[in-house]
């Protein structure tokens, strides 16, 4: 049911992309109990002059290798499943393609069930 969209900068290799978008579905499994074979990623590169990241906002030192992650989902986390898959995610990132924490920035964008079609134009979880 998520739709996970990963924006960053262009001129990563593949594997780096694939590797983000790995991490961030391995722990939306794990931490917010997302079904398996769930998977729908939108992984965008984009021109330097596009992606605008605050170096500084909160006393975060970003850099330019910021990554934006912005998950739509059902509602109904709790905060402390939001808190404990964000530190997941920016951890095994850092872990995985070398992503420093502070350049990993994440959205989650809470919807209702009815909210979704997966195909055929129909409404799969509106009455579940």
């Amino acid at each position: 049911m998520p739709l996970v969209r990963i924006d960053l900068m262009e001129g990563k290799p593949v594997e780096y992309c694939r590797g983000i978008g790995d991490v961030v579905y391995q722990a939306m499994i794990d931490v917010l109990k997302v079904p398996k074979d769930d998977r729908f990623q939108v992984i965008a590169e984009h021109p330097q002059h596009s992606l605008i990241a605050d170096e500084n906002y909160l006393g975060i030192k970003r850099t330019q290798d910021c990554v934006f992650i912005q998950i739509t989902l059902n509602a109904g986390r709790s905060v402390e499943q939001k808190k404990f898959f964000y530190q997941a995610v920016a951890k095994e990132l850092h872990f995985r393609v070398g992503l420093r924490s502070e350049d990993v920035f994440i959205n989650l964008v809470e919807v209702p069930k009815e909210n979704w079609s997966f195909g055929n134009g129909e409404a799969q979880y509106a009455d579940k």
